[in-house]
């Protein structure tokens, strides 16, 4: 699948970061990992402590799928609001879920503590404002929720967002528990400290065919390679779907753009905060580090590559219009503009766990806006099924729930 356009604001300020060769003999090992994207990278992090042979295998270049064309705003609030989560799965359910988006945006902390790399990982607060007044009831509901629940949140109201923000709302939840990476640096800083303990990373190595016997995961390779398993995670992003005999989500399209430098002391608005909107399709913005604002969002039915890729000069367009409609005092310009495809569930959770008919499988299907999230939560539910470990957090995110 073509999973974005070719100049996400990753790959370009960053460039080839490391490079990894393809497979070019028969191999065995004990985990295989499909996938060397965020998802994948972050499962083979969570099994650096076990004693096993780990191998990773992508058929492009490492973190240059759907991680590259990743805003990585970190957040605990998924697509689904908590008390609609809460008709859908349950209160109990749905509140532990949000209480877990926010202990792996720690997790993720500590991780790139411990990596001692430039990841580009700070804490954020996060903004949800209300579109129109007829989403401030809606969204007063959710604040009430979230507190109730234990979450640092605050309520503002719209003389409040203008002091704090700029711009005016009906109302917006103001948290405290937010952040913000480049995915690209993380991707590979993590293959980086998974490679000391000798884990393979491969390349360009396309992955053709999975059978299995014996106790046995057979993975066969475009280049007629065979890697024997014992165990096979499916950390493919987006791609992921098609190895499921079933459809278990919605393919969307989004467009992103990053501006150009904008001249500006201090922070653009209250501690450079996440923004982002109850409307839908949403828009949500970001700051970067070199001065710029990252602003994605006017999703719309991904349909092919093709079509996706010809609205993009139109949606970045209102993109920017959208944005100056909040902010008319910051003058953006687009130096760079993606557009990408991701997929949505209807409740706003992702998928982790196993299917019937694929022994020794376990997939890490990350959905909508909490991709990177989702990716700590499943690398580390995934680390104990291994192990034989049950819990009942699985139980939330299974393919049976």
């Amino acid at each position: 699948m073509d999973l974005h356009t070719n100049h996400p604001y990753w790959l370009m300020k960053n460039g080839s970061v490391m490079d990894y060769p393809a497979l070019e003999t028969d191999i065995e090992t004990d985990i295989a990992i499909l996938g060397s994207g965020i998802s994948g990278a972050l499962a083979a992090y969570y099994l650096y402590r076990d004693d096993l042979k780990v191998t990773i295998l992508d058929k492009r270049r490492a973190g240059t799928g759907s991680t590259a064309a990743s805003t990585s705003l970190l957040q605990y609030e998924l697509d689904v609001p908590l008390y609609e989560l809460a008709g859908k799965v349950g209160k109990k359910n749905a509140i532990h879920a949000y209480k877990m988006c926010r202990e792996a945006i720690s997790d993720l902390r500590q991780i790139c503590k411990k990596l001692r790399t430039d990841t580009g990982f700070k804490l954020r607060p996060s903004l949800q404002y209300a579109s129109d007044l007829k989403h401030r009831h809606g969204l007063y509901r959710e604040f009430g929720m979230r507190l109730k629940s234990g979450f640092r949140v605050n309520w503002l109201d719209s003389a409040e967002v203008e002091k704090l923000f700029g711009f005016s709302t009906p109302g917006a939840i103001l948290s405290e528990e937010a952040a913000e990476v480049d995915p690209y640096l993380l991707t590979h800083a993590l293959l980086a400290y998974v490679r000391q303990k000798q884990y393979g990373v491969y390349d360009n190595t396309e992955v053709t065919g999975i059978t299995y016997d014996n106790n046995r995961i057979f993975l066969k390779t475009a280049a007629d390679h065979t890697v024997k398993a014992r165990k096979l995670i499916v950390a493919a992003g987006y791609e992921t779907l098609s190895y499921l005999p079933n459809p278990m989500a919605e393919l969307y399209s989004t467009y992103a753009l990053v501006s150009e430098p904008i001249p500006h002391e201090g922070d653009f608005w209250y501690q450079n905060s996440l923004i982002w909107e109850t409307g839908k399709p949403y828009m949500y913005m970001r700051t970067t580090d070199d001065g710029r604002l990252l602003i994605e969002g006017k999703d719309d039915p991904f349909t092919s590559a093709a079509a996706r890729d010809a609205k993009l000069k139109n949606k970045t367009a209102q993109l920017v219009q959208s944005f100056s409609s909040r902010f008319p005092h910051l003058r953006i310009r687009p130096e760079y503009a993606w557009a990408g495809t991701f997929a949505s569930t209807d409740d706003g959770l992702p998928y982790i766990g196993s299917i019937p008919g694929m022994p020794d499988t376990y997939f890490s299907l990350g959905v909508g806006g909490n991709g990177i999230v989702f990716g700590v939560i499943a690398a580390q539910l995934i680390r104990d099924m291994i192990r034989g470990r049950t819990n009942r957090e699985s139980e939330i995110f299974s393919f049976n729930r």
